[in-house]
């Protein structure tokens, strides 16, 4: 996948200009799933690594260079993984803004800081209660899990798919935050971090209080510092990025107001196409008897969709979009389940990706029970 992204990257590179863009999109979606694949193999395979090494240093009370070169390349993988994949997932998404490299350093931080402090409290309660540490994480994955499907989550095509993929996504929470589901995260954000710092708190305390006798409190006093002031250090990066480096804007502080502003203000549709929408407005009524006549002497159903060229989008920060295409789509978007949409978005958009003339993805506008709005929804996931 890794090779077939600079596959892509190098075709844009040598391509004509509507080529160029084509092959450019092609190969930011392809870097987002290598992306979530990167992410999933991290949590699975280092993560349970870094805290068996960190065990073994703790029960031996030796560490070598190479142990700790090791470890700290895992700890780093593992805050990487989670920024990268940000990254990569707002760049594939034209609906998001982008978020800039100092905002993906300040979440390495954050994801770094976090992840320390959790894999530490992880190794010094496994070095004195192996099975008591084994029982407390199939717990804390079974709650995790079940929260996440509660979440109601739209990443796979079936739902027991989903149900599998949020179980996969259960273990990444057993060590860090990883938002599943768009929208605001202020109170899962609070609750997450809020029960991490009890587990770790308990989890420190019980090994302090049973530690074996030959461990100092000349090691404990400074091995529970760590613990916590990563914590603590974790948590003051992530208020940042959200208090100053978030794309799209200060997070903390916003009127509830706000969620109540026309949902029409945060879409941007080209001139043809709101030209094209108040027109079909202001003649849905003298049309709908004639088009219903005419579709149902054919088939017996409207049409569900309708593709047509527009103007390219005004200029901005992302790529120039060569000869897009809207699909109208005369569906109400949330009358069928969450995964079929997410199949149909994705099929569609490969599909008339796949054309020699169209070099972008399309732009899929659903019909709304207020109103006609354009939905800037474009492969995010697997």
């Amino acid at each position: 996948r890794y090779f077939h992204t600079i596959y892509l990257g190098l075709r844009s590179r040598q391509s004509g200009e509507n080529d160029r863009w084509r092959f450019y999109w092609k190969m930011v979606y392809e870097y987002a799933d290598v992306s979530m694949l990167h992410l999933l193999a991290t949590f699975l395979e280092s993560a349970p690594q870094l805290v068996l090494q960190l065990c073994i240093v703790v029960q031996t009370h030796s560490l070598q260079a190479l142990q700790g070169f090791t470890a700290a390349a895992s700890l780093v993988s593992l805050a990487w993984a989670l920024a990268s994949y940000q990254k990569a997932l707002r760049d594939s998404r034209d609906d998001k803004k982008p978020i800039s490299y100092m905002a993906v350093i300040i979440q390495f931080c954050w994801h770094f800081f976090t992840i320390a402090a959790r894999v530490i409290t992880f190794a010094l309660f496994a070095s004195v209660f192996q099975l008591y540490f084994g029982i407390f994480i199939v717990l804390h994955w079974c709650i995790m899990t079940f929260w996440i499907v509660h979440c109601e989550t739209e990443f796979c095509i079936t739902k027991w798919e989903e149900i599998v993929f949020d179980m996969v996504v259960g273990i990444i929470y057993i060590f860090s935050w990883f938002n599943v589901k768009e929208g605001r995260t202020r109170c899962r954000l609070f609750i997450y971090y809020f029960v991490i710092l009890l587990e770790n708190t308990a989890l420190s305390a019980l090994w302090y209080l049973y530690k074996a006798p030959q461990i100092a409190d000349a090691f404990a006093i400074p091995a529970l510092c760590v613990v916590f002031s990563s914590f603590l250090t974790g948590v003051v990066f992530m208020l940042m990025y959200y208090a100053f480096f978030h794309p799209n804007g200060p997070r903390f502080g916003q009127s509830p107001s706000c969620a109540c502003e026309d949902p029409a203000a945060a879409f941007t549709l080209p001139p043809e196409v709101a030209t094209s929408t108040l027109r079909s407005i202001s003649n849905n009524r003298s049309v709908a008897s004639d088009r219903d006549q005419k579709f149902a002497e054919r088939d017996g159903c409207v049409p569900v969709f309708q593709v047509r060229p527009t103007a390219p989008s005004t200029p901005s920060s992302r790529p120039p979009r060569i000869e897009e295409s809207v699909i109208k789509i005369d569906l109400f978007r949330n009358r069928y389940p969450a995964w079929e949409r997410h199949v149909l978005d994705r099929s569609l958009r490969k599909a008339i990706l796949a054309f020699e003339y169209s070099p972008s993805p399309p732009r899929l506008q659903y019909k709304d029970d207020a109103l006609i709005q354009e939905r800037l929804e474009y492969e995010t996931t697997l």
